[in-house]
């Protein structure tokens, strides 16, 4: 069997009090939250590039902030900075024009994050990856983006696990798949926008994948999903329980076949993430999961994950 933990994208809402936390303010949101989880990604780091300015990094002080609050046997996935995945400054901060990021890809830059991170290394499951959508001003297409990426990771370093997100539903393809056996780097299957069906993709491929998956369940349209929380994120607002059965299945499938499986859950995808969990872990046999109020159903599971 596999290993499965099950976490959360970020960890800092305070409408998550009587969920996770035993209060909304004046409390260590992280330590709280590792009483209940036992891995999160962190998010706030990826937010990094702001034209012209240089690359925003991690403090160190932060990394020990985040290791003080967490035990040993914790995980963290961490989302590399936008100033490395980014083909070009966004738009919006360059007036419209075009700009290409110099640190695309760079390696220079990737190994001055790691020596940030240098304390939290042992206790971070994966580097996520993620691209945006790559149009054919930024990007020609797969060939080009699989030969960007390959002479990254022949030059980078690979302390921890290195996992890859495209945006482009064109780019999931056999092609793609072999490519991250051949580097030995790591799938991510993201349900959300208008991205592919990951219960689709990993029947088409998975006989092909490696024995470490990402799964981030992210939601579809996040203006539907703040009208309906009102930004609260306590409650499941717009359920997805057909489908989240069926991810359930995918990650049982995936854990007989010995994956270590990480998935991460965003308050976008149904309204508040951890009772998304709540309900996944159900299906997937556990019954330590917060409840919606008047929910009694009992998991057949023995506790943590």
């Amino acid at each position: 069997m596999g290993q499965l933990r099950i976490g959360t994208c970020s960890w800092k809402f305070p409408s998550w009090s009587g969920l996770v936390y035993s209060k909304a303010r004046g409390t260590n949101y992280l330590a709280e939250y590792a009483k209940q989880y036992d891995t999160v990604e962190i998010d706030q780091w990826f937010w990094s590039l702001f034209y012209p300015n240089p690359a925003v990094l991690p403090r160190r002080e932060t990394v020990h902030e985040y290791l003080d609050a967490v035990a040993p046997q914790f995980r963290f996935t961490v989302k590399v900075p936008n100033s490395i995945t980014l083909t070009h400054y966004y738009q919006r901060e360059t007036g419209g024009t075009l700009i290409k990021n110099p640190s695309f890809l760079s390696v220079d830059l990737y190994q001055e994050f790691l020596r940030r991170l240098e304390p939290m290394l042992p206790q971070i499951g994966a580097f996520l990856f993620q691209f945006e959508y790559l149009n054919r001003k930024k990007m020609p297409g797969l060939p080009e983006f699989l030969t960007r990426l390959r002479r990254f990771l022949s030059n980078a370093p690979q302390p921890v696990p290195i996992a890859i997100e495209p945006r482009n539903p064109q780019y999931f393809n056999a092609r793609y798949y072999q490519f991250l056996a051949e580097q030995e780097v790591y799938p991510v299957f993201a349900q959300g926008y208008y991205l592919p069906n990951i219960r689709a993709l990993y029947d088409t491929y998975r006989d092909v994948l490696p024995n470490l998956v990402l799964v981030r369940l992210l939601g579809y349209d996040r203006e539907a999903v703040d009208a309906a929380t009102g930004k609260r994120w306590d409650a499941r607002a717009i359920p997805r329980d057909e489908e989240l059965v069926g991810i359930a299945a995918m990650i049982d499938d995936m854990l007989a076949r010995g994956a270590a499986v990480y998935v991460n859950v965003n308050n976008h995808f149904e309204g508040s993430a951890p009772l998304t969990i709540g309900f996944l872990k159900q299906q997937l046999g556990y019954n330590d999961h917060p409840r919606e109020p008047g929910d009694s159903t009992k998991g057949k599971g023995d506790g943590r994950l």
